[in-house]
């Protein structure tokens, strides 16, 4: 089965307030995923996006593409620099926490990154957005402990 990922992540003064929004089909399926953290990043977010997305497939190995804004989180999959991270044990990068997260995930899909234009009138992307943004509005917010624990260790991880 051919799975279809929409995912955005948004943080309200980066850092600040932020949420995830992802979007996924199959075939006549929808669902719609989205959480707000009291205090993390936009990259953070576009990441955790990508994660849960994947975590929330109940099948392997099936054929995934996943349409993200994030040149970051696109790029670091797509060109390969992810891998080169884990061998070096994530030193001196940024999110390890996600990442390890995220390659955890990963192999178990057959998964192809496509960067798309932000705020380009693309429908789910716009959605996914507008998911974001709201869950970053909550009145409740979850901690991002990966983040506000690199914040205690004084390490600027964003």
């Amino acid at each position: 089965m051919k799975i279809t990922i929409y995912t955005d992540g948004a943080a309200r003064g980066n850092p600040g307030p932020g949420g995830y929004g992802a979007v996924l089909l199959a075939g006549q399926h929808r669902k719609e995923l989205a959480e707000g953290y009291r205090n993390t990043t936009n990259n953070r977010m576009e990441l955790l996006a990508v994660i849960v997305a994947l975590e929330a497939l109940k099948n392997e190995q099936m054929q995934v593409t996943i349409y993200s804004d994030s040149k970051y989180v696109v790029d670091a999959v797509e060109k390969k620099w992810v891998f080169g991270w884990q061998r070096k044990g994530f030193k001196d990068k940024k999110n390890p926490d996600l990442w390890r997260r995220f390659l955890e995930v990963y192999p178990k899909q057959q998964i192809r990154l496509v960067w798309i234009k932000g705020h380009a009138n693309i429908p789910e992307n716009e959605r996914c957005d507008r998911l974001a943004v709201a869950a970053s509005k909550k009145a409740t917010l979850q901690i991002d402990t990966g983040y506000e624990n690199s914040l205690k260790n004084n390490e600027m991880d964003f």
